[in-house]
């Protein structure tokens, strides 16, 4: 789990954007298929919806689902084991960021269909059925390692400057 603001805003970037990248290809492909425009049109929409997932993830979603979590949700039982935490905290987000991103990638792609609040629990289905085992198996794990890496990273360096190697000289 991020412990300060800088490490806040490293989960979010790779999070999101590993989020974002593989979701707008998944709902591209289910709208359009794998044309030889598939990847342009990755590429295109990919920076605003980074943007707009980041707000959401940063300021909506984010402290929205701490708030209720650690409020009304963590247990002793959850406490015993970090990752129960995450995995839990994982869940809520995955729910909030696509109950958020369907709506905006049906605003974006004006796909409003016959009968909109049927199009967007569709499309809010779907997006629930591939984000979250791809934030529980893949992106999760990969964001939390490189989280780890840069945390451990720091202690050791803090670890040095608070205690420096002696030398002897003669």
């Amino acid at each position: 789990m991020p412990k300060n603001f800088k490490e806040e805003l490293l989960f979010t970037a790779v999070m999101a954007g590993l989020m974002v990248l593989v979701m707008a290809g998944y709902n591209i492909a289910l709208t359009d298929g794998f044309s030889h425009h598939f990847i342009r049109e990755v590429l295109v929409g990919y920076p605003l919806a980074l943007i707009v997932a980041a707000i959401c993830d940063l300021g909506i979603i984010g402290p929205g689902v701490k708030f209720i979590f650690f409020r009304y949700i963590v247990n002793d039982y959850m406490k015993q084991k970090q990752i129960r935490i995450a995995l839990a905290i994982s869940c809520m987000m995955v729910a909030g960021m696509v109950t958020l991103m369907s709506l905006f990638g049906m605003i974006v792609t004006q796909n409003f269909g016959g009968n909109v609040f049927l199009t967007y629990l569709h499309t809010w289905i779907f997006n629930l059925f591939m984000a979250l085992p791809l934030q529980l198996l893949i992106v999760g794990p990969i964001a939390r390692a490189i989280l780890g890496a840069v945390q451990k990273r720091t202690a050791l360096k803090t670890a040095t400057q608070e205690h420096p190697i002696e030398t002897f000289e003669d």
